[in-house]
């Protein structure tokens, strides 16, 4: 499967503000597009459209950033990807042609109804949960 560079923009700038979320703390548009080696006039064009999905929050001023709009366990990557690239999970359509074009359009559904399925179960926490597991050392 291949995703846009937009796509992987945006999953990277919400897992970032993932790992420090706390439900207050901002992070500055150039720190997260540093971290993430995104540039920054296409971080804000991504941000805008995950803070109308309602993913992402702004707070304006001197101190201000963004920060996710809910905790990281609720934020799914289907959340993600509607925000961005809704096209990417819609429904597939059917195929004209009578070669058998109805069992290609139910292999095609499946398939894409299994992806539906298994975006909407990862959430933000599960993908930075490995960040976040204490270290022992011996």
């Amino acid at each position: 499967m291949r995703i846009s560079q937009k796509l992987d923009y945006a999953q990277r700038a919400v897992l970032q503000l993932a790992k420090c979320y706390d439900g207050k703390t901002v992070s500055r548009l150039d720190d997260i597009s540093e971290q993430e080696a995104i540039p920054s006039s296409f971080l804000v064009q991504i941000l805008t459209d995950l803070r109308k999905a309602n993913i992402v929050a702004s707070k304006r001023g001197k101190a201000g950033g963004y920060l996710l709009a809910q905790p990281p366990a609720e934020i799914t990557l289907a959340d993600v990807i509607e925000a961005i690239e809704p096209q990417l999970i819609e429904e597939t359509g059917t195929f004209p042609g009578s070669a058998s074009a109805p069992e290609l359009t139910a292999a095609w559904k499946g398939l894409s109804e299994n992806f539906q399925t298994r975006i909407a179960q990862i959430s933000l926490e599960d993908l930075i949960a490995k960040d976040r597991e204490p270290m022992w050392f011996i």
